[in-house]
């Protein structure tokens, strides 16, 4: 009898080894997929395409086309044509996800889903002066590699250099850690910035105010995203000594802020986003509340309004509290701590604005408080930072770290090492937009290291999101990957010196010898980079179980949860059909057909009762340096009063911040139910690049 081939060739012209699990594997989906589950059959069909393979390719090398096609005459022949016609149309998927990639005219050697292509080609991957794509996905990792591993050079390691960048490539390539949008935009390119966080301060002055608003163009037209305190304007009426005349307030220097960002276009890649801040006790608190109370208002800005625990405690025991001039601290009248609240909890019902930013919380952690107290964050309030600080963010893919059904932390914090070292060594490499930004970034040093995939690892474990043990899980890996970055902080200092800041830090404090970075964990929406990855955003639950991806303006692609899918032919009630069900709703809570076990698992962020939520903020919360972003998404029928227990249990359980949004409170979102069209039948339908944080768009940053 002939031999198999020792090789096959693919459709690069490239050479493989055969194998055939492959067919096998292929066979089983085309028979799940038609509600047949005999193990035993695939296995018999491979035998027989193999006969075939024999005979007709003896002494040959097969192309993958000429199997394929064997494959679909010996299901036919062997009389199971719904299983080859089923496997016929899986083949025409993959046929057109090829040529849709060719359309978009990415050379993909890494071979990343369309939508992820879509992505790189939207935002991160560089372009000639013609507009025309200049690198593939291979050589756009290779790029971002290759400038961060050159920070190496600074300390004497010329030898590590190529080490590094073969490492930090693959740590990237195999989705286990991808850093924020700037890095992957910008490194080794002539503008070279690399960070996504900012905040920027706004003195009481027209000087100031004007200084800001350039601050911010430039480091928007870089990528960054802009934070901001108005606290320090004086309020509306107030005197103004220079010119006789009087204050507009803060609300209405934030418009030309606003507009700005308008005409800054992000280098083209990405809108920009600004995080407006006003504390509690400015007398012009209650118009901020209500800023965007008219849609097409202030669209660039995320608004937080800075709790102090003199007010939450007001708000709990039905207290006045006192209103405080910025100009000079003396006292502007009172105001009933729950009708402030009350306002704050019906515009954020209401509009999704503002969500509440606990800030003596925030500066009860602060690291090096002889610098200042920390007044705003980042856009989307997950990393906190002193004027002028920046702070780059990187991500671990949790859904990558499972091994026979445990987390595998011994992988995890090798990763946690290499991933420090990485986003220290951007801030080596990075080029600051102003000197101020400079000084302060490399005084302090402050990285975010985070987590997405998080839904996902929980699938893998078997635990249900909305649990105990969900929550233990939680707590467990975060404090892991702090503990760890903090050793490789440690590390780092012992090899390139402390952070310039350290002397007075609440590390010295605590007694530690040295600390490279003077924060290391930061828990933020991941956003496009969790596509990039193939994994959930950030800490939030899946979005959808089944849904179609817009990939393309009037191209569609049905996608469904690979676990789900996996798991569901295991259960042996997988098929397209299920598929499409699912994606009316994206949920499958409804299904009373499909196993408990299953249902229990696949939760949406929509299954989810509100308070699974705040909790699994908060037990991330409890072992992050920074913050933790995290949209509690809420159905459209949610009330006021649901927001309100959310506001309370946040302030409850100790989290630095949160946010709401009330499916359907814009009239634009990123995410829909119902109003696309498969087959004559509504299904839940999302834009190209979101992948499950806030609906309304907010947190692209």
């Amino acid at each position: 009898m002939a031999n198999l081939p020792a090789k096959v060739l693919k459709r690069d012209g490239q050479e493989v080894d055969y194998d055939s699990s492959k067919i096998t594997s292929a066979i089983t989906r085309a028979c799940a997929s038609v509600g047949i589950y005999d193990p035993g059959l695939p296995v018999r069909l491979t035998t027989q395409v193999e006969e075939t393979i024999r005979e007709r390719h003896a002494d040959q090398v097969p192309g993958v086309e000429e199997i394929q096609n064997l494959v679909e005459t010996v299901l036919i022949r062997s009389g199971y044509q719904e299983v080859g016609r089923s496997y016929m149309l899986y083949r025409q998927k993959r046929r057109e996800v090829r040529e849709l990639k060719r359309f978009l005219g990415v050379t993909d050697e890494l071979k990343l889903p369309v939508n992820a292509i879509q992505v790189l080609k939207k935002r991160y991957l560089l372009k000639d002066d013609d507009g025309n794509l200049a690198e593939s996905t291979s050589g756009f990792f290779g790029r971002v590699a290759r400038a961060v591993a050159s920070a190496e050079k600074a300390f004497g390691g010329e030898e590590k250099v190529l080490l590094l960048e073969d490492e930090f490539f693959a740590l990237m390539t195999s989705g286990d850690f991808l850093p924020n949008s700037p890095t992957l935009m910008n490194a080794g390119t002539d503008l070279g910035q690399l960070s996504a966080c900012f905040v920027i301060p706004v003195d009481d002055s027209l000087a100031g105010i004007f200084d800001a608003v350039k601050d911010m163009a430039i480091i928007q037209q870089s990528g960054g995203g802009t934070g901001f305190s108005f606290n320090r304007l004086r309020s509306q009426g107030d005197m103004v000594q220079s010119t006789h005349g009087v204050a507009s307030g803060p609300v209405s220097f934030m418009r030309i802020f606003d507009t700005t960002t308008n005409v800054i276009k992000q280098g083209g890649r990405r809108r920009g986003a600004n995080m407006g801040i006003l504390r509690v006790d400015h007398p012009d608190i209650m118009s901020f509340i209500t800023a965007k109370e008219q849609e097409e208002s202030f669209t660039n800005f995320n608004l937080s309004v800075a709790a102090t625990e003199r007010f939450m405690d007001a708000v709990l025991n039905d207290e006045r509290y006192p209103l405080l001039s910025s100009r000079d601290g003396t006292e502007r009248g009172t105001l009933r701590a729950r009708d402030v609240f009350d306002l704050i909890v019906a515009s954020a019902w209401k509009t999704g604005d503002p969500g509440l930013v606990f800030i003596d919380e925030i500066n009860r952690f602060n690291p090096t408080p002889r610098l200042g107290e920390i007044e705003s964050t980042n856009p989307c309030g997950e990393q906190p930072l002193l004027p002028y600080e920046s702070c780059n963010l990187g991500s671990i893919n949790l859904s990558n770290f499972i091994r026979n059904g445990s987390i595998d932390y011994s992988r995890l914090a090798q990763v946690v090492h290499l991933a420090v070292r990485f986003l220290d060594n951007v801030i080596e490499v990075n080029h600051y937009p102003l000197p101020e930004i400079r000084e302060m970034t490399r005084a302090n040093r402050k990285v975010g290291l985070g987590v997405m995939g998080f839904a996902e690892m929980l699938i893998s474990l078997g635990v249900p999101y909305d649990s105990q043990e969900a929550l233990q899980k939680a707590g467990e890996v975060m404090e892991f990957i702090t503990s760890e970055g903090h050793r490789a902080s440690r590390d780092l200092a012992a090899e390139r010196g402390s952070f310039d800041n350290f002397p007075g830090s609440i590390w010295e404090k605590r007694g530690e010898e040295g600390m490279r970075n003077a924060t290391v964990s930061t828990v933020a929406p991941t956003g496009t980079i969790s596509i990039l990855a193939g994994t959930s955003s950030g800490i939030e639950p899946l979005f959808a179980i089944s849904f179609l991806r817009d990939v393309l303006e009037g191209t569609k692609l049905l996608e469904i949860n690979p676990l789900f899918e996996e798991a569901a032919v295991k259960a042996r009630c997988y098929s397209r059909d299920l598929a499409l069900e699912i994606a009316k709703k994206g949920s499958v809570q409804h299904l009373d057909y499909l196993p408990e076990e299953i249902r229990r698992v696949f939760v949406t962020s929509m299954d989810i009762a509100l308070e699974w939520h705040v909790r699994m903020q908060a037990a991330f919360q409890k072992h992050t340096d920074n913050a933790v972003s995290k949209t509690v998404n809420l159905p459209q029928h949610a009330t006021p009063e649901d927001v309100r227990r959310i506001f309370l249990l946040a302030h409850e359980l100790k989290c630095k911040g949160i946010t709401v949004y009330r499916y359907g409170s814009r009239s634009t979102q990123v995410l829909y139910v119902g109003d696309s069209k498969e087959q004559g039948t509504e299904v839940f339908s999302v834009s190209v690049d979101y992948s499950g944080e806030c609906p309304g768009g907010a947190c692209e940053f």
